[in-house]
């Protein structure tokens, strides 16, 4: 994908950049697509199921590892615009780290503010993106930016989330998407967002891409997330979701 010079300049001088990347027909797509997705059973296959207790009960707010069951996600983030469009902002070429959906249920829970990449082992070039697949508004917790801290990892507490005495000191910024739009944002651009306080369901795509240079990893990271998944688990912590603990919901096996 080509960018402007100024499309550039912003991403790189404020660690994100919005774009709009599907038609109304392929927003529609993607859509019955991660409805899809969201139907699959939790136990007839490697995709991973992540479920949070809400006032209406047990709902899903989270699926990994799905492009290698679903040919046209398959396709959509692991080839294409989606991979051209990491290239060029990575200005290297990339490949899938790894792959979202988060749901946010009418009810579902938000995420602290964080970086990402405190959670992404092995790699030090990697890069984001939020893939509206439902409009997000401020009502059903779109995501909030800071602008230009994306060039270090911030203080963190005990949860790897950024620090709060900073948390309180920084500008936030409200990025509501269209269905069809993308919020492209460094690994390490602090982000956040809220609950959905609507009555209607809020999904969208995050996959985050490498730069191809330091290796294709996509599976050493979920063989990696599964095994201190199942330290956790051993040890009798609580149940998680990601690798930090970023999630305000909580999950349920």
């Amino acid at each position: 994908m080509n960018f402007s010079a100024e499309e550039l300049e912003h991403f790189n001088y404020r660690g994100w950049l919005l774009v709009d990347t599907l038609s109304a027909a392929e927003t529609s797509e993607v859509q019955s697509w991660v409805t899809d997705i969201a139907s699959w059973s939790d136990d007839n296959g490697e995709w991973l199921h992540y479920r949070e207790l809400t006032e209406y009960g047990p709902k899903l707010c989270r699926t990994e590892n799905f492009t290698p069951f679903h040919s046209g996600m398959h396709e959509f983030l692991r080839g294409g615009q989606m991979v051209a469009t990491a290239s060029a902002l990575l200005n290297s070429e990339a490949v899938l780290y790894k792959e979202k959906i988060n749901y946010k249920l009418a009810g579902g829970a938000g995420y602290s503010p964080h970086q990402d990449a405190p959670a992404y082992r092995f790699i030090e070039t990697h890069i984001s993106c939020m893939v509206a697949v439902d409009d997000a508004t401020e009502e059903n917790g779109c995501l909030e930016v800071v602008s230009g801290l994306h060039h270090e990892i911030l203080p963190m507490d005990a949860k790897g989330c950024i620090d709060p005495t900073l948390v309180a000191t920084f500008h936030w910024m409200t990025v509501p998407l269209r269905a069809g739009q993308t919020l492209w944002f460094h690994s390490r651009t602090p982000h956040r967002s809220g609950p959905n306080h609507s009555q209607n369901d809020r999904r969208a795509l995050y996959p985050t891409y490498n730069a191809l240079s330091e290796g294709d990893l996509r599976s050493r990271y979920y063989e990696q997330k599964l095994k201190e998944f199942a330290e956790s688990k051993e040890n009798n912590e609580s149940v998680r979701v990601s690798l930090i603990g970023d999630f305000e919901g909580k999950p349920v096996q």
